[in-house]
């Protein structure tokens, strides 16, 4: 048919945080590669990223997408915390322009095609499964003049027919060869500097692969569960980690469901090593790590550690009940052998965290708090998530079967479970408020040191000193406390109060005083008296080496320190700090179960602190993989780092330099030869 004329596209993303930097918008940033390369729609399409933190309100979305007009497609792509807003927008959309097409994608809506278009009539197509090539099809099928109702041709979508029938076509198969999706970064299809030329985002978000080999109940990971792994070539990972490092990004988050699990995440780690060295950037690399730990793994993390690179190793265990687990699809795996695997973490000194759901079918409170404190003994930062029910997954699936009482979030989309044959409505009430106090002070490291000290010189559990914690909380006469009380209430029906309480512990002094009178009133008269000055200033260095940050609501000014660059990187310094033991020593004597009666042993200590700056930018997300990278360092543990570097880069240049030599040897050869001179 006859084309129509040239499109406006509008893709639309939404993150879940509200923080002062956006968020990498990778889907939009395919989508629009995809179409800006495409030979049918490219020279007839103008297409644009519209990009928006978390929070941002509907009218402000509305006025900065239709302020100049509406679009012609508008595409979402949809995840559980943004589909109502988008639903909204659609509608505005449609009183705009009652021709434009609205596609909805994305994990939240792949599948759900009924209950979709039942919620928000003004969708027109719904994307099944990956819509990196999708879109473009729908897009010259636009352009072609072929009706909403009449898009059967299109494999992988649903949409409504001129009857108003739901229409699924055959779905499409999973992309094999991955570089024929052109690169977002190296396209410039996204956007990445800012006004001034600065890197716009909190973190650069990779895909190093796509596909899971694993069946979770709980997981519909991009609709790969079940699936074979297939990866982006390793030239096109390198020449975009290469712009990255040119740019100065920091830290690199892989959205790889099992990153360290092929041959080629060791090769991808050896180029962001090669990078780094060469341009001092990207400084770490967060991953959701692979379950099963295998060779590749342990190579990655030796390699990482040697080179000084960080990041937060995951044991995803989620559960360590056998029930859950069976009900789970994860009783077989590898990944509960994890003992062995937490103690070498910690014999090697490297930072690593583990993961549990709470509410997952099978499980109790019994069962839930004894493996959290099992696993504290060897890990000190959990990261605990109250399980919600997604679409497609198996929990959904076999919801009668399991008991589950569920209702939708109020400001999401996702169904909250309740209770189910193994827990109830008080169990869990009770937990929620646990689940505050453990991700509040242990997943986002408000206490780092302490857990460490407490499991290994006491007899106190990890459980017990949270619960200790609330009850202090909700019984100490202290205005300090009341905003946590509100919280903390807040938290039992909804998962948005931690962020406020992090930023309030970190960043306001009347909470830290707060935290002083519960340790020195609640906690310190249940630990052994013997030791009790070394616990003190454990404690106390915790709260010394926490992120630099100022409340906003804070009564008086920030803190003053003084600026230092080592080795080409910028930290904030407090100076002299005197301590009564050496914390910091202690502190990996104990991760690596190497103490010795003299780490024990009081003896004055001074030290100078040092604070990644830019912490504000993510303090309050509830993003812990970033906020530990702001966690005040000492000098030794910078210099460290830094000197791992330098040394790489010294051997470098001299191997560089015995190439020269040897090849001016050659080449002397090579011309005394020409003239009958020796060879």
């Amino acid at each position: 048919m006859e084309e129509l004329g040239r499109l406006s596209v509008h893709l639309v993303q939404q993150g879940v945080w509200d923080m002062p930097l956006e968020s990498m918008p990778l889907a939009s940033g395919y989508l629009k590669a995809c179409v800006q390369t495409d030979e049918r729609v490219r020279d007839h399409v103008d297409v644009s990223i519209r990009n928006f933190r978390g929070g941002v309100t509907l009218m402000r979305m509305a006025n900065e997408l239709f302020a100049d007009g509406a679009p012609d497609v508008l595409a979402f792509s949809v995840l559980g915390w943004n589909i109502r807003e988008f639903g909204a927008l659609a509608e505005t959309f449609k009183q705009l322009n009652p021709r434009g097409l609205v596609v909805f994608g994305g994990t939240h809506v792949a599948n759900q095609a009924e209950r979709t278009f039942r919620m928000f009539d003004d969708v027109d197509v719904i994307v099944n499964g990956e819509g990196d090539l999708v879109l473009p099809d729908v897009l010259d099928a636009y352009l072609r003049g072929v009706d909403r109702t009449a898009l059967g041709d299109i494999a992988g979508i649903t949409y409504k027919d001129a009857g108003g029938t739901v229409v699924t076509t055959p779905a499409r198969p999973r992309i094999q060869d991955l570089d024929v999706i052109p690169s977002p970064f190296l396209t410039g299809a996204i956007p990445l500097l800012d006004d001034n030329d600065r890197f716009r985002y909190d973190v650069a978000l990779m895909e190093t692969n796509r596909g899971c080999p694993y069946k979770c109940s709980f997981c519909y990971w991009g609709g790969a569960v079940g699936q074979r792994v297939q990866s982006f070539s390793r030239a096109r990972l390198r020449a975009e980690l290469e712009l990255f490092a040119r740019l100065k990004v920091h830290t690199i988050v892989l959205c790889d469901a099992n990153f360290g699990m092929l041959r080629a995440d060791e090769e991808f780690v050896d180029d962001v090593i090669d990078l780094r060295e060469r341009y001092g950037y990207p400084r770490a690399v967060e991953a959701s790590w692979a379950k099963n730990k295998s060779k590749v793994f342990f190579n990655i993390v030796r390699k990482m550690k040697k080179h000084g690179m960080r990041s937060s190793f995951t044991l995803a265990l989620q559960t360590l009940d056998d029930t859950a687990l069976h009900l789970m699809n994860r009783k077989n795996m590898k990944v509960n052998d994890w003992e062995d695997l937490a103690a070498w973490l910690n014999r090697e000194g490297l930072d690593a965290y583990a993961e549990l759901i709470w509410g997952a079918p099978g499980e109790t409170v019994e069962s839930f708090l004894e493996g959290y404190d099992r696993l504290s003994r060897h890990v000190s930062r959990i990261a605990v998530y109250p399980l919600h029910l997604l679409p497609n997954t198996d929990y959904a699936e076999k919801k009668a079967e399991y008991g589950i009482v569920s209702v939708r979030g109020n400001v999401d989309d996702f169904e909250y479970i309740l209770s189910h044959n193994t827990m109830s409505f008080a169990d869990n009430r009770r937990m929620k408020r646990f689940l505050f106090w453990a991700r509040v002070m242990a997943e986002n490291a408000v206490l780092r040191g302490t857990w460490v000290a407490i499991r290994d010189l006491s007899d106190l559990t990890q459980s017990q000193v949270l619960t200790n914690l609330d009850a202090f909380v909700h019984q100490v006469d202290d205005p300090a406390a009341l905003p946590l009380r509100a919280w903390v209430a807040e938290a039992e029906n909804s998962n948005t109060a931690c962020g406020d309480a992090i930023k309030y512990l970190f960043g306001d002094p009347v909470a830290r005083e707060l935290l002083e009178r519960w340790w020195t009133e609640s906690v310190r008269p249940l630990l052994p008296p013997e030791r009790g000055d070394l616990f003190d200033e454990v404690f106390r260095y915790d709260l010394l080496t926490q992120p630099y940050y100022h409340h906003p609501d804070a009564a008086g000014r920030p803190e003053r320190l003084d600026t230092e660059t080592i080795r080409g990187e910028r930290y904030l310094r407090r100076s002299g700090v005197t301590m009564r033991y050496d914390v910091a020593a202690l502190l990996v004597a104990l991760r690596t179960g190497q103490v010795t009666p003299t780490d024990l042993t009081a003896r004055e200590h001074t030290v100078d602190l040092f604070y990644r700056q830019g912490a504000e930018n993510f303090i309050g997300s509830t993003n812990h993989e970033e906020v530990v990278h702001f966690i005040g360092l000492t000098r030794d543990e910078v210099e460290a780092a830094a000197a791992v570097r330098a040394a790489k880069r010294d051997a470098e240049d001299a191997d560089e330099d015995a190439q020269q030599v040897q090849g001016g040897r050659q080449g002397l050869s090579l011309t005394l030869s020409e003239h009958g001179g020796y060879s």
